[in-house]
Parts: C-alpha cells; structure tokens; sequence
C-alpha cells in the first residue's frame, strides 16, 4: 500500500482528535445540564399565584409574614424551585376577583391558589351569586390549562342554617366538578383562635398564617405536581 502523506496523516490525526475531543465536551455538557435540571438549582421555577382577598393579601401583616411569602419559604425548604405571587386584595368578594382576573392572572403563570368567598357570607351575598362567580374564574383558568387548587370557605353562623350549607357545599362542589386540587376550609385550626388572630378576630397573625401554610403544603404540593407535569406535556 502507498503509504500516506505525511501531511495527511496528520489532518486525518488532527480530524480524530478533533471530533473525539468535541463528543467528550458535548457529553460533559449534557451531562452537567442534566445534573442540574435534576438538583433543580437551576430552570425556571414553578410560579404560583395566590389569588384572593385579605386572607391572601396578608392584612395587617408584613408582606414577609402574608400568607405567599411564607408558603414559599415553607416550599423552598423543602426542596421545591417556586415562586409564590401574591394577587390578594382586601376586601375583595368573588366578584371583585372575576373582574380583576384577567389582568392578575398573567400568561406565565403555572398554578393558581384560588381564595375567595370570605367577603361574600360576611356580607350575606347569595350562594348562587357566589358559585356563579367562582365557576367563571374557574372556567376561565381551566381554559387556559392552568391547575387550580380552590380553598373552600364557611358561611358564619349569624346568616342561619340555611344560607350556610348553601354557601358551604360551594366548594366541594365546584372541586369536584372541575377535579380541582381541594383544600376544604382555608382557615382550618386558626378559626376563632385567639392566639393566632389579629385583635380583630378575623385575619390571622403571623403564627396563624404559618399554621395554615402548614397545613395546607400537601395539598399546594398536589398542585406543584399537576403544574410540573403540565409543562412537561407542553414540552414533548
């Protein structure tokens, strides 16, 4: 056999060499990328938004001590890459929030906790009122395939039996219908205690608000959960 240039032996070397060198680098990238991806130090966060009146607003508090700053804080120690917005108005009844969803509710937004009803029985509005409103928010974030975890709210006692398991059976229902992620009364063990109220007896201190983020993380997790794997269904 002819032997080789010497020159061509050594682009065909350089060539080798080359091409063995840039997979070895590719594969360290992919590799690193996929490191990453996986410890979540890195990619973009789950964004959630708190969607509701003062319960989610944090009245009478820091916003470092509302109800969205502490979730998130709660969610990141363990383990989980989220940013919780707070979209939560005082003093807002569910049809303050239907008109103002639109434009709280953004286009890159990845989960809703939807908090509203509170404002609705203090003022004695009608349950059908109610339903009817949280229905259409509820439409509407569906319509944009975004995962929705509705936190149920009670009537209080003074409206009678009536008007309460009318406003109460809201909820459940809507959950239901809508297979919403649910978490059945927002102020569950805060409700009339003093120690974890403000002086009004009505929105929760500090403490009050880390309980109900206490309680309420298995269920927000279930909604990380739906969140994460509608993303990753809009990316295949």
């Amino acid at each position: 056999m002819k032997p080789m240039p010497i020159r061509r032996n050594v682009l065909a070397l350089g060539q080798v060499v080359s091409t063995t060198v840039l997979v070895n680098m590719l594969a360290g990238i992919l590799l690193f990328a996929s490191a990453t991806f996986s410890s979540g130090e890195t990619g973009k966060p789950i964004r959630i938004v708190a969607f509701g009146d003062s319960l989610a607003s944090g009245y009478g508090l820091r916003q470092s001590q509302a109800f969205p700053a502490q979730l998130q804080k709660a969610l990141k120690e363990r383990g989980h890459n989220v940013v919780v917005s707070n979209a939560g108005v005082a003093g807002d009844t569910t049809a303050a929030g239907l008109a103002r969803l639109d434009w709280s509710i953004d286009g890159d937004v990845d989960a809703v906790i939807l908090e509203f009803g509170a404002n609705d029985a203090l003022r004695g509005i009608s349950p059908e009122v109610t339903r009817e409103n949280l229905q259409k928010i509820v439409l509407k974030l569906r319509q944009r395939r975004i995962p929705v975890l509705l936190a149920g709210m009670r009537s209080p006692a003074n409206w009678g039996d009536t008007y309460a398991e009318d406003f109460d059976s809201i909820f459940p229902a809507l959950a239901k219908e809508h297979e919403l992620v649910f978490y059945p009364f927002f102020l569950e063990g805060v409700v009339l205690n003093a120690k974890l109220n403000q002086n009004d007896g009505m929105h929760p201190n500090s403490k009050g608000v880390a309980e109900i983020v206490r309680q309420i993380i298995p269920s927000v997790e279930e909604l990380i959960a739906r969140a994460t794997a509608r993303r990753a269904a809009g990316k295949s």
